[in-house]
């Protein structure tokens, strides 16, 4: 089933809380589903994460600095998956935003696309009156030299996903157990500690889009999960589904 959608018209689904392994395997579908032309929009999932370490292609353990066995009486897991970069933390309170985004059709080349995701970020938390830069040396956004906000991504045959993590009002402490993004003495902050209060995760889901549609000059349509996979399969679901898989 293809569809009559176009570039500028991106498909935007806003998911709960999920655990890593089930939206990961969504991504690979709808990676599939683009470079296929099954669907023939860009797509951004946003959502929090349950507490979990993922790890970039190439990452190791070296930047873990506890046992794993600790983490395990913690129940949480280590998850390798295809992005960028080195270990970080993902929990509930960080707004983790993956768009799967054909490149080459959007006419965005990798490091133009990242740079967009860095000002979206950047942009939000401005919103608040918090004043982040980037690193020319480490991608994500930093206050000092505490970050604030992660991206890592991944490219299949022209198709990018994975995408950027912003730390909102998550707990912090796990991040001393690894050298965030593989980097000693790395400081990490979330808007919450910037500010010294509570924010809502749900007011940062709805500045991210409002400055994805002006960073890369598109309109996000928000749209069921239920209906995302019938795009992807051509099945009807029923409207109460929800589930990633």
């Amino acid at each position: 089933m293809k569809s009559e959608f176009t570039d500028k018209r991106w498909i935007c689904v806003d998911l709960p809380i999920e655990d890593y392994p089930e939206v990961l395997a969504l991504q690979q579908r709808l990676v599939v589903a683009r470079n296929n032309e099954i669907i023939n929009r860009n797509i951004v999932l946003s959502l929090e994460h349950t507490p979990v370490f993922t790890l970039g292609c190439r990452a190791g353990l070296a930047n873990l600095n506890v046992s794993e066995a600790f983490l395990a009486q913690k129940k949480i897991a280590i998850i390798r998956s295809e992005r960028g970069g080195d270990i970080t933390f993902h929990a509930p309170g960080q707004l983790v935003v993956y768009p799967i985004v054909d490149l080459v059709k959007s006419g965005l080349k990798v490091l133009d696309y990242v740079a967009g995701l860095e000002e979206i970020m950047i942009r939000v938390v401005r919103d608040w009156e918090i004043k982040a830069e980037r690193n020319p040396e480490n991608r994500g956004i930093w206050v000092g030299n505490s970050k604030l906000g992660s991206v890592g991504i991944a490219v299949r045959r022209g198709v990018s996903f994975h995408g950027f993590a912003l730390n909102v009002n998550l707990a912090l402490k796990p991040f001393k157990w690894i050298n965030p993004c593989g980097i000693q003495d790395c400081g990490v902050t979330s808007m919450a500690r910037e500010l010294s209060q509570n924010v809502s995760v749900h007011q940062i889901r709805e500045a991210v889009k409002y400055h994805m549609e002006a960073v890369f000059g598109v309109t996000l349509v928000l749209t069921r999960l239920y209906e995302l996979q019938e795009m992807i399969t051509g099945f009807t679901y029923k409207k109460g589904c929800t589930g990633c898989c």
